[in-house]
């Protein structure tokens, strides 16, 4: 019965969150991230299979614009160990879904001197569609790393403090 209207119907239950299956951790570090965009990815059944088992690296990936179109190079789907000969490549590139206005927007950005698209996540959405989080991004200079851990270990010391309290 639902509680805030008192009739018959059950309480909808909340749709199951994201589930978050790799992450580029060290492109916090090495880049200043300006703008993000998800995007759409196009598999085949042997790697959303091993996308399950979260056998996926971002390390040493980025997006190209390759003929207008966004593609993921250098991501690591690791092979299906159950596909055996229907496996796929796991270096292989792969195309992202955009819309042609994002696709533009993109496009330009990543045409500017020193930005670049990285991704920065791979998650399964709310209906299990595989998502890239895409990020332009500027390279970091030296003195942009000193001050971000100045600052991170500002807020360390500060919460520390609180704590202690």
């Amino acid at each position: 019965m639902n509680a805030k209207s008192g009739k018959g119907k059950p309480d909808k239950s909340p749709s199951p969150e994201r589930q978050i299956i790799a992450e580029n951790r060290k492109a916090k570090h090495r880049f200043e991230v300006l703008e993000q965009l998800e995007c759409g990815i196009i598999l085949v059944g042997s790697e959303v299979k091993s996308l399950r088992e979260h056998r996926l690296s971002l390390d040493e990936a980025y997006v190209r614009v390759i003929k207008d179109e966004l593609w993921l190079v250098g991501a690591d789907i690791a092979e299906y160990r159950q596909a055996t000969i229907w496996n796929h490549d796991p270096k292989r590139p792969r195309k992202l879904l955009v819309h042609k206005r994002q696709k533009s927007k993109l496009a330009g950005r990543a045409r500017e001197k020193g930005l670049t698209l990285v991704p920065l996540q791979a998650s399964f959405n709310e209906r299990g569609i595989v998502k890239i989080l895409v990020a332009v991004c500027r390279g970091m200079k030296l003195h942009d790393k000193r001050q971000a851990i100045k600052s991170a270990e500002a807020k360390r010391h500060i919460s520390r403090a609180l704590r202690r309290k």
